[in-house]
């Protein structure tokens, strides 16, 4: 009779294997990845970013991975791409203007970006990792207008010769001033927003008019242009719709408003994510809410949201061509999260050998089953109310699990 799986069968200890243990791992599964999530459970923890700069250089090194994509605004990360391909403006512009939500601001995205523009240096062009952002951009109290990348579109279709269903003065009008865009007391008061303006609704079908044209004279860009340039207007295309269409639901008074602001911003995401996958494996890094293949909630206000993340799209899309390691934590003191209870999965977790985990999903659902636990969701919640537990009912539906045991309090930042 074989012996029934143990949870420590399921761990690899990191700090002994090292980042190589992922690399192993990947190789069980059913098929390579050409998109690898990589959850985070809590933002803006180091220890956690410094894990996924590991594991990069390792997929990089030494599995074939070309690209890595962030949770942080597409546009502004063409500046990113720009440094680390080519060495394009500086590393302290690139962290200043390349990302949103202050990712910017880590000392171990810094590295990464570094490391990134170190590795590409010498090598050929067609050799070079590629670096993403495949968020909106979208913040939380507001959406960016669409100015730059409708002008982007229609600045590429005019210099190739595309004719136009209007100007760039057109546009300009439409558009008005950047700021009257970016109003946060349209997030949560529908009428401050210009989402409902007949600017809007002009723009929209011009957008709409605008973007078929990148398919419809594909022949003559791809010929008078770069493939990299037409992917490029791709995005400027793809970016313009959607800010637009996110405006207009802004402004909507409908009681599915807030549903559909985050069904709307994880499905850019999900396009940007596909769009990444065309230039080889990508490591994809972001919370685990956008990248876990079940349905996503959040309560709200009194409004019990669920909606189909990013990475849930990406999986229906590419099947076994995406895969799924979520991010999970242990006790975090300094952000008041104590050590998790033994009933929970991050307790369980917490009485394995080692500080840092990687955990395959399949042998621990295996050893739960074969030895009659049923652990409860944890129910701890952070000081800054951002630590997302993992979902003991939707364990199945990650091929592994990155379990960090303890974080340690974070050094007093320097002025």
């Amino acid at each position: 009779m074989p012996a029934r799986p143990s949870l420590r069968e399921a761990a690899r200890d990191l700090d002994v294997e090292g980042a190589a243990a992922v690399t192993r791992f990947l190789r069980s599964l059913p098929a390579r990845p050409r998109l690898l999530g990589l959850g985070e459970a809590m933002h803006g923890e180091e220890p956690c970013t410094e894990l996924r700069n590991e594991i990069f250089r390792e997929l990089a090194g030494h599995a074939g991975f070309r690209a890595i994509a962030l949770e942080s605004d597409c546009l502004a990360g063409l500046a990113v791409d720009a440094y680390v391909r080519t060495g394009e403006g500086s590393l302290d512009d690139v962290m200043r203007t390349g990302f949103s939500h202050g990712f910017g601001d880590s000392p171990a995205t810094r590295e990464l970006v570094r490391w990134m523009r170190e590795h590409n240096r010498d090598r050929p062009a067609a050799d070079r990792l590629r670096f993403f952002g495949f968020d909106a951009p979208i913040e939380m109290m507001w959406a960016a207008g669409p100015r730059r990348p409708l002008t982007a579109l229609h600045g590429y279709l005019t210099a190739h010769g595309v004719p136009l269903p209007c100007t760039l003065d057109t546009l300009d009008r439409l558009l008005g001033p950047d700021e009257r865009w970016t109003d946060e007391a349209a997030a949560m008061d529908p009428s401050r927003s210009v989402g409902n303006s007949p600017d809007v609704a002009e723009l929209r079908l011009l957008a709409d008019d605008l973007v078929p044209l990148l398919t419809a004279y594909a022949p003559d860009l791809l010929a008078a242009s770069s493939p990299e340039e037409w992917r490029r207007a791709g995005l400027y295309a793809r970016t313009a719709v959607g800010l637009l269409r996110y405006h207009a639901t802004m402004a909507s008074t409908a009681p599915d408003r807030v549903w559909r602001l985050m069904s709307l911003r994880d499905a850019m995401m999900a396009d940007n994510l596909l769009a990444a996958a065309e230039h080889g494996p990508v490591l994809v890094s972001a919370h685990n809410r956008h990248l876990q293949r079940e349905k996503s909630t959040w309560q709200l206000a009194g409004m019990a949201l669920d909606w189909w993340c990013a990475g849930a799209i990406a999986s229906a899309r590419l099947g076994d061509g995406y895969a799924f390691l979520a991010g999970a934590l242990g006790g975090v003191p300094h952000q008041g999260l104590p050590r998790p209870h033994p009933e929970t999965v991050e307790g369980l977790l917490a009485t394995l050998p080692g500080d840092r985990l990687l955990i395959d999903s399949r042998t621990l659902a295996a050893a739960l089953h074969d030895q009659d636990l049923r652990p409860v969701p944890r129910t701890d919640i952070a000081r800054n109310y951002g630590y997302f537990p993992l979902d003991p009912a939707h364990l199945t539906e990650t091929d592994g699990i990155l379990f960090l045991k303890t974080l340690p309090e974070p050094p007093p930042q320097t002025v």
